[in-house]
Parts: structure tokens; sequence; C-alpha cells
């Protein structure tokens, strides 16, 4: 996809479903974050209507009306900023149905950047970057390498507030770090540095 004349879109897709998701509230500031960077948006695309995958419901070679949307949507962008939560080890079951749903024929994820970040407990949820990083291979998404983000949500002094929302000034520092990484991969991508 050529950049667009507004600059780079980003879509920011989160792997928890919970309203008060810390990793929701992660992709929020980054939404914040990418008001104050020239030339990058970022919008939320939301995961939580997409059906589980079944073979099943493609008829005829088309994909339930939820599924074409958000693939059309997917589409759209010119990277991805992934929040991910560990579950488990990995990632979550939404964001790997939404991933699948998106891989199948033709992959509408091919050859784009993306980033990762996930706040959780124990280590902040960095083990399931691994596993994105993985699927990534596979569905040709080229991943930013530097900086990493996870963070650990439950360890004093506050990350969040009650609603999910990251208060930390560090934090949102190392976030911005990690949005304008990604805008910087993405223009050297495009233009085949």
């Amino acid at each position: 996809m050529a950049l667009a004349a507004g600059g780079i879109k980003v879509a920011a897709i989160n792997g928890s479903l919970r309203k008060a998701s810390y990793n929701g509230g992660l992709l929020r500031s980054a939404i914040e974050l990418s008001k104050s960077i020239d030339g990058m948006t970022i919008e939320y695309v939301d995961i939580s209507s997409l059906p589980m995958l079944n073979a099943d419901l493609e008829v005829d070679g088309k994909y339930p009306p939820a599924v074409e949307a958000f693939r059309q949507k997917i589409l759209q962008f010119d990277g991805f900023l992934f929040a991910s939560p560990e579950y488990n080890y990995s990632i979550t079951a939404p964001l790997k149905n939404a991933i699948d749903w998106a891989s199948r024929p033709p992959n509408v994820w091919a050859t784009k950047p993306a980033a990762i970040i996930s706040a959780g407990g124990g280590f902040g949820g960095a083990r399931s970057h691994y596993h994105l990083r993985q699927i990534g291979v596979f569905l040709d998404l080229h991943f930013i390498n530097k900086p990493e983000f996870y963070i650990n949500a439950f360890q004093p002094p506050a990350k969040f507030d009650s609603d999910g929302n990251l208060i930390d000034p560090e934090a949102k520092e190392r976030l911005k770090a990690v949005v304008l990484s990604l805008k910087e991969f993405t223009l050297r991508l495009q233009q085949g540095n």
C-alpha cells in the first residue's frame, strides 16, 4: 500500500475483550500519543464481533459479513499495533481468531509492519510476544525488534487507573518510543530500504 496523503495509518488491535482491559488502556494511550506525531494515525479496530473461525461459515467462497468487513478494514492500514495479553504463555483466543480469519486466502496481513505491546502479571505478557512473532513469520508480517514493551500491571506503583487507563509517565514514554519505531519502520518498508 502506498503512503496515504494523510500519512501512515496503523490499526490498533486488542487481544483482550474486557471493558477495562489494561491492554486496551495501552492502545488508548498509543492512539492519544500518535496525535502528537506528524504523519501517523492509529485507529482502534474491534475484533469482538468476529465468529470463531469455522470453514463451514465460508459459503461459495464468501466469508460471514463481520469477517468480510474486518478483512476489508485491515486492507486499509499500513501497519498494525497489537496489544496482546498473555494467556497460558501465549496470545489470547480472540486475537488468534482475528489473525486466522484475516489470513484466509488472500492473506490481508502480508508484507506489512507491526509492533506488539502488552500488560499483565508476572512478565507483563512478554511470552505472548514470541508466539505472535512466530505466527507473523507465516503471515509475512514484519515486526519491529526494538524497543520491546511489556509491563507488569499489578506491581506497585499503580500503572493503570480503575478504568484501565495508563497513568504511568515513564511507561507512556516507553510506549511512545514503540509507536515512533513502528512509524520509522513502516516508512522504511514503504520506501524499500
